[in-house]
């Protein structure tokens, strides 16, 4: 049995990722997205949002390349002068873990960040994390305490089997492995605190590059159980977009998120 949800990461980073995420929900396949509270165009993406009770919602936490929603003097070792998280997420990561003043800072703002998606009225659907960093293990269990006490419900666990990746003619290496079975302490500590997860999650491997013919050829593959297969859709590429994923075809998964026809590879995987 297959069961498959689409989803869309960085709702809320700019206006064209927004206006694509609520068409792909509209007229295409999208089912849910996470929103990113503190980015630029947060605002945007809560009142499209609201105008879409259908299109699930859930938390988007950034804890690295993004903004923060606590001023800069409550979390200056995490944060530089504009409130902004580093991109070197080997660094932040070494900090989170190892300093005590960085994890009560990063708590704190994990919790305002629950809280502000709480005060936007929309209903928590699910949590994850900008560039996976709920595998962290600090991350993770603060996401998990902290989400809770919002009602949280669910959590994504970024989880590709390498069997499938093979399957796709991919070759996954150790690191891949690693992250795999890496990604089963966060699977055990969610369900030990009672979040619901899904069996598997796609788009790690092809990130940015989840074109209509790749995702036909994972729809294809996909193993037994509840699979998510996220994108980041956008109906243009601006200059943020640009700037912080050079690489990424916005428009392309955009497109894909818009076939309405792979709703019925879907069914018939």
């Amino acid at each position: 049995m297959h069961r498959v949800v689409f989803s869309a990461d960085d709702f809320g980073l700019t206006p064209a990722v927004n206006e694509a995420i609520e068409q792909a929900h509209r007229d295409g396949i999208l089912d849910q997205a996470s929103l990113m509270v503190a980015a630029p165009a947060a605002e945007d993406a809560i009142r499209r949002a609201r105008a879409l009770p259908s299109l699930r919602v859930g938390l988007h936490v950034v804890v690295v390349s993004g903004e923060a929603v606590s001023p800069p003097s409550f979390i200056p070792h995490i944060v530089d002068d504009r409130g902004e998280f580093g991109s070197n997420q080997a660094w932040l990561g070494f900090r989170y873990f190892f300093g005590p003043a960085a994890r009560r800072e990063l708590a704190h703002e994990i919790q305002r960040q629950f809280a502000a998606f709480a005060a936007s009225g929309l209903q928590l659907h699910h949590a994850d994390a900008h560039r996976h960093m709920q595998l962290h293990p600090t991350v993770g269990r603060l996401i998990i305490e902290i989400g809770r006490r919002y009602g949280l419900p669910m959590l994504r666990i970024p989880a590709e089997p390498p069997t499938t990746l093979r399957a796709l003619g991919l070759r996954p290496g150790i690191g891949d492995r690693a992250l795999y079975a890496w990604s089963g302490r966060l699977r055990m500590r969610a369900l030990a605190a009672g979040l619901a997860v899904t069996d598997h999650c796609f788009g790690i491997a092809w990130s940015g590059h989840m074109t209509r013919e790749r995702v036909r050829r994972l729809l294809a593959a996909l193993p037994d159980g509840t699979s998510e297969i996220y994108f980041h859709p956008a109906t243009q590429r601006d200059a943020t977009l640009r700037r912080l994923m050079p690489d990424y075809e916005h428009a392309a998964e955009f497109e894909t998120l818009l076939d309405r026809s792979l709703l019925d590879h879907a069914r018939d995987a």
